[in-house]
């Protein structure tokens, strides 16, 4: 890589409302041949931004963030995708490791470790420090249909790149809430359809548990306040799933 905009990828980036993320976004992945936006009905004006910053925009009615994402590949013009969201960043050392990797073709796709920052301090333990979402790969390739947990279907040989991208999925104690009131709501959706049901016990006893694993078997208490924080809202948010489920149940299956 020599100049910026020379590495052979297509970014690819869903973003919906995100006015506040997405020029930064776009400014960390200039090195990049192509970058591609796809949103669905944004309330600010995060297309008219993308837009003036140079990247392909187009829309695309969501069903699944996947979805999104495979809307975009399909107008990619290069071999190989490199997936971001709007709330994430990727250096020069990234953009020097996608180029070699791209360059030796050695795998199919590529993992991409990610650093995650709460509320301005970086997490480090609960759990957070394995987060490794495969994020580059061969353009022939597609998410699955999930709603929650989506993943890139690969048949081949899976690397992993070393350099991170950095990540702030929660700038907000609002926006961690905003989220967690759609996605317990699909993952419950998703569980039901396919078959799952839950009793009264796995709401009680799920939530716990699922902080005592973040905040002492993962170490979270190493991360400090934020980790004993984080611990707390993942159990709420385990909680919200379940109870979802739960009551989801109880309503459709007496009918």
């Amino acid at each position: 890589m020599s100049e910026a905009g020379t590495v052979p990828v297509s970014v690819v980036i869903a973003a919906r409302d995100e006015s506040a993320n997405i020029i930064p976004c776009i400014e960390s992945v200039r090195w990049a041949r192509e970058i591609i936006v796809v949103e669905n009905g944004s309330t600010d004006d995060t297309a008219e931004l993308a837009r003036s910053a140079g990247a392909t925009v187009i829309e695309n009615p969501f069903e699944t963030i996947g979805g999104q994402r495979n809307a975009a590949i399909e107008r990619a013009t290069c071999e190989w995708v490199l997936v971001i969201d709007a709330d994430e960043r990727a250096n020069a050392d990234v953009a020097r490791d996608v180029h070699a990797a791209v360059r030796s073709a050695s795998h199919d796709a590529w993992r991409v470790r990610r650093r995650n920052f709460f509320l301005g301090s970086e997490v480090r333990h609960g759990g957070w420090e394995t987060d490794r979402p495969i994020r580059l790969f061969h353009s022939t390739l597609r998410y699955d249909a999930s709603r929650v947990h989506e993943h890139v279907i690969v048949p081949g040989s899976v690397g992993e790149l070393a350099s991170p991208i950095t990540h702030e999925p929660y700038p907000t104690i609002g926006k961690y809430f905003e989220k967690l009131e759609r996605y317990s709501g699909w993952w419950a959706e998703d569980r039901y359809q396919t078959g799952r049901r839950v009793g009264a016990g796995t709401v009680v006893i799920r939530p716990p548990a699922r902080f005592l694993t973040m905040y002492l078997v993962r170490g979270g208490w190493m991360d400090g306040a934020a980790g004993a924080v984080l611990a707390c809202m993942a159990a709420t948010s385990v909680m919200a799933k379940y109870a979802r489920l739960w009551a989801m149940a109880r309503e459709k299956d007496s009918k």
